[in-house]
């Protein structure tokens, strides 16, 4: 069977028409066999946005402006169709925000989606917002920097157009003009003192090199000691200082208890009462006898024997008779001794 060739024309036309079409759809930047959703958004000033400017979603392309509108009806607002993936959960809450693309300037539409109570299913309007682009940002900032350049050039020509301002000008040049003479004879008159101070400096550090190796040294030397420091037994040093201190504790308690004799004595009232008691008559007892020595004491140095006696009957006073005799007679040993201490002279020598 032979084809005519009108027919092959038409397949042909058919084909290039097809072509024609996907050729102008991906160069829109549409896809031709996905599946698409299509929104809209409204904004005042879209501010150089284009069709087939990217549509991006934390950073990945999802899909392209198709369409700008003017809405005469809307203050003269841009309506922006945007064609996006269908698999996107697009909702209520979802922003379309214009801003910059790149560095050159170039718009693009960067979607948020949000926590959206409804799914939009197409054709719905979602939110609207306009960055602040950076062409934006430095017109705010360099215009009023313009403005006080600007004022201060006004008065500076202000200045110069009066005459006298002009010869304070002039008067503060010659005299900087001058100033810069003065200083440049300084100089040349003092070149030898400056080539001394630069010598001395030049002394200076190499005197501050030299100390840098014995402080260098000196840091050797703190490392060293630190070193054997780490390595002493210092733990077992604590521990022989704590054992100390532990049985020192242990006989302060101890002391202070009425354990040992030591606690006994520093503890036991009773046994202090006595002890003091038994001073107090030794002391007197003494005293006694250093007053009284012929009631104690009676001695001949030739032709007689030394005899010991208290009283009259000869017998040896004890310590706690002494004591009986301090009870019942106190005014007797309170009485003060006497200053000077008689002695009897010896007998005399019998003759033969």
């Amino acid at each position: 069977m032979k084809i005519s060739k009108e027919i092959k024309v038409a397949l042909l036309g058919i084909v290039a028409i097809v072509l024609l079409y996907v050729g102008i759809t991906f160069l829109k930047g549409s896809s031709v066999f996905s599946k698409a959703n299509t929104y809209y958004v409204v904004y005042d000033d879209v501010d150089g946005l284009a069709v087939s400017n990217p549509v991006f979603l934390n950073g990945v392309q999802v899909g392209n402006v198709q369409n700008l509108e003017l809405l005469t009806d809307r203050a003269n607002q841009i309506q922006v169709e945007l064609e996006v993936r269908k698999d996107l959960q697009i909702g209520d809450s979802t922003i379309a925000s214009l801003g910059n693309a790149d560095l050159l300037g170039s718009k693009a539409i960067t979607l948020h989606l949000g926590n959206s109570s409804k799914k939009y299913k197409g054709g719905e309007e979602l939110i609207a917002y306009k960055e602040v682009s950076i062409t934006e940002m430095l017109s705010s900032k360099s215009v009023p920097v313009i403005d006080k350049v600007d004022t201060a050039l006004a008065r500076v020509n202000r200045m110069l157009m009066d005459t006298e301002a002009r010869n304070s000008v002039k008067q503060i040049l010659a005299n900087s003009e001058a100033t810069t003479k003065n200083l440049n004879a300084i100089l040349v008159a003092n070149q030898r003192n400056i080539n001394d101070i630069t010598s001395n400096l030049s002394r200076l550090t190499s005197s501050l090199q030299k100390t840098q190796r014995h402080i260098d040294r000196l840091a050797l030397n703190m490392a060293e000691i630190t070193d054997t420091l780490k390595q002493t037994e210092i733990n077992k040093l604590v521990n022989n200082a704590n054992s100390a201190v532990t049985e020192l504790e242990t006989a302060v308690a101890k002391l202070n208890s009425n354990q040992g004799s030591m606690g006994k004595l520093m503890n036991d009232e009773a046994l202090y009462t006595n002890l003091n008691r038994s001073t107090e008559a030794l002391n007197l007892l003494l005293r006694d006898i250093q007053a009284y020595p012929k009631r104690y004491v009676q001695f001949s140095l030739i032709g007689r024997r030394d005899k010991y006696k208290v009283d009259a009957t000869g017998r040896v006073i004890t310590l706690d008779e002494v004591k009986d005799m301090q009870d019942e007679h106190p005014d007797e040993f309170r009485r003060p001794a006497p200053d000077t201490v008689k002695t009897t002279k010896p007998d005399t020598i019998k003759s033969q």
